[in-house]
This record gives C-alpha cells, structure tokens and sequence, in this order.
C-alpha cells in the first residue's frame, strides 16, 4: 500500500491519559518522523503533533485508537497524495 505523509494533532486534557499515548506512539514507532509537544500551564492543556509517513489505514489507526482515550482530542491533516513526489533529490523546499 501506497505510504502518505500526515500530521496527527491532539490535545491532551487529562495528564492520565499520557502514558497510554505514548505507549502507543511507541507502538508505532517505525512511522513516526517527529513529534513536538507543549505545555499549555494557563490551561492546564498539553498539545501535541506527530508527524508521519505511512499507509493511510495505518494512520487511520492510530489516529483512531489516540482519539480514543479519554481525555484525548485527536485529528488528522493528510499531505495531497502527490506531494513530495516530483522532487529531485536534494531539491529543498
């Protein structure tokens, strides 16, 4: 299956829910490119981005499962399906 490259964007409410999120980024480890998250104290909020390249159902996956937790707020933003495509190597942004 054809690998996509998408952001999945969540915040987290309940510090509870955080080791079961990252048990489960662990879990997909091998797609993960890179994460970033802040602490929003004011708010006592956390937010997260995981940025990855998969196949679509494997993102649909995980995507699912984070937005399941309790507390957890998760949604995903696909790259266009030909983007990066018609790059030559070395070629920058």
């Amino acid at each position: 299956m054809e690998s996509r490259v998408a952001v999945i964007a969540m915040v987290l409410q309940s510090p509870a829910a955080a080791e079961q999120l990252n048990e489960l980024l662990h879990q997909y480890g091998d797609c993960i490119v890179g994460r970033m998250g802040i602490p929003y104290r004011e708010r006592g909020l956390h937010l997260i981005s995981v940025f990855i390249d998969a196949p679509g159902d494997v993102i649909s996956a995980l995507s699912g499962k984070l937005g399941r937790l309790p507390g957890v707020t998760a949604k995903t933003v696909y790259a266009p399906a030909d983007c990066g495509k018609n790059r030559s190597e070395g070629e920058s942004v």
